[in-house]
């Protein structure tokens, strides 16, 4: 009764804690008298603790079981939660954020969680759920933050406010995640994930400090290139080695790989909507000529607000739609639902009700593309890839929220009204453009998605697989796609087994 609100409650927390820090990361620097740049790494670092640690925890939980895994790291999150809710010392604070990155293999360990514990008959509907309160949590997070530090309370409020989502998070996975005997052996490609993680660790510095930098600087050229060349190194190690970390097949693979760009660019679309709309309303409309002079409780109450109850409302009714008309057509759909949203913020932006009913459309792609995106990703791959190929997806979309956060900071920072240091309108209304070409992309990339029989990308990616584990697979794209493929069976009509 616990597992489905349990999970719900844990991908919740993971998003709150992604969104909840970026509106006060300048309050963050004035309370702790620290410069901009600096206060900075409060999200910065968090980015890198999840690049880091997400692919590994993903095998982990595949290896060593779910639910330990899912416990261990929502208790390091608690601990930086509580270290970031006590320190004044922005060194501490670091620390603190680095192991709430950690947060981020939540999802893709309760995505699997949901393919091992959930009836077959629910899953659909259950991943649509658990994948919508990704989204809605997000918005959610911007809203309790413009609650909890109205008028420039004391940021730790934020952070002893996670404290107690975690532990409350904790306790439902406590009792509503079942434990399962390990069945899988197996080791960890350490050394392919050092050299995973720092690629990726020098392509975020270069993505994430490029404007503060600068984008042409020695330091960020450096990482960017350094980063490729490990990156290029990695994969050549991958293909040589008998048991990688992420095999490369499964990245090069026709649908996955449109499934990864469809995620990318979903991760671009949220978070264009919701900073672009949050900086935008909270423009001075007398020093502008454009804006609503909203405070940070005014932007999160009353214009985030009614986005983010638009999405739970969404992602109740995803799942059924899943069924019904696949989740390929309903990513597609949301998608281009999503450039009707963004098309109208281009040319509608000038009164309260059209910025809340355009930002309130777009949430409705963003939720029906996080609940439709997983179900794509587990038509692909076999039961014992799920968590690392959902982590390399959380990972995608993460590089995605990254990118669209540095580009309109720095496009913010660089075009300004003569004489001010405000941004002018029309670099929101080039946001809004790009956010629409992100949808778009959505679209081709989910055209570009076509069922493969389930088994092929993990057969040819991780030696073969038990009939058993390919019978349940087929259980789920039966399900999904509407096909009327029968799994093979034994001669006594049962499954058949290694």
């Amino acid at each position: 009764m616990l597992f489905l609100p349990g999970l719900c409650l844990v991908v919740m927390t993971l998003a709150v804690l992604q969104t909840m820090v970026i509106p006060i990361v300048g309050t963050i620097g004035s309370q702790l008298e620290v410069s901009p740049s600096a206060a900075g790494w409060v999200l910065t670092a968090n980015l890198l603790a999840a690049v880091v640690a997400t692919p590994v925890i993903g095998r982990l939980a595949d290896l060593h079981g779910k639910r330990p895994v899912l416990l261990g790291v929502l208790l390091l999150v608690l601990v930086g939660s509580l270290i970031a809710a006590t320190t004044s010392s922005l060194a501490f604070l670091i620390f603190g954020r680095i192991l709430q990155g950690v947060s981020y293999a939540l999802f893709p360990v309760a995505l699997a969680l949901l393919r091992d514990e959930m009836p077959q008959e629910k899953l659909v509907g259950a991943l649509a759920i658990l994948s919508g309160t990704l989204g809605v949590g997000g918005g959610f997070g911007l809203v309790l933050t413009g609650l909890l530090t109205a008028d420039g309370a004391d940021y730790h409020r934020v952070f002893w406010l996670t404290a107690a989502f975690i532990v409350v998070a904790i306790t439902f996975a406590w009792f509503g995640v079942p434990s399962r005997a390990r069945t899988r052996t197996g080791t960890v490609d350490w050394l392919g994930a050092v050299l995973f993680a720092f690629a990726l660790v020098l392509l975020f510095l270069a993505l994430t400090q490029g404007h503060s930098w600068g984008w042409v600087s020695v330091p960020t050229l450096g990482c960017a290139l350094t980063g490729v060349v490990v990156l290029a190194g990695w994969w050549v190690f991958e293909n040589k080695t008998a048991a990688p970390l992420v095999a490369p097949r499964m990245l090069t693979h026709g649908p996955l790989l449109a499934t990864n760009i469809a995620t990318l660019f979903v991760g671009i679309g949220m978070f264009v909507n919701f900073l672009a709309c949050s900086y935008f309303v909270q423009t001075s409309s007398e020093a502008a000529g454009y804006g609503f002079s909203a405070d940070v409780l005014s932007a999160s109450v009353v214009y985030l607000l009614p986005g983010t109850a638009v999405g739970v409302i969404t992602s109740t009714c995803s799942g059924r739609l899943i069924r019904r008309f696949g989740p390929r057509k309903v990513l597609v759909a949301g998608a281009n639902i999503g450039i009707v949203g963004f098309v109208f913020l281009v040319f509608f932006h000038d009164t309260t009700w059209q910025v809340i009913l355009a930002s309130s459309i777009v949430n409705v792609f963003v939720s029906l593309a996080l609940a439709a995106l997983p179900n794509l990703l587990m038509a692909e791959v076999s039961a014992a890839d799920t968590g690392v190929a959902n982590s390399v997806n959380s990972i995608v979309r993460t590089v995605g929220t990254s990118i669209a956060s540095a580009l309109l900071t720095t496009m913010l920072a660089a075009y300004t009204i003569t004489g001010t240091s405000i941004p002018r309108e029309s670099v929101y209304t080039v946001a809004f453009v790009a956010g629409a070409l992100a949808c778009g992309i959505v679209v081709v990339a989910g055209f570009a998605i076509r069922l493969t029989p389930v088994g092929s990308v993990s057969e040819s990616a991780s030696g073969r697989r038990s009939d058993a584990s390919r019978f349940t697979d087929e259980c789920v794209d039966n399900r999904v796609y509407g096909q009327a493929k029968r799994p093979k069976t034994s001669g006594s009509g049962e499954p058949a087994r290694d």
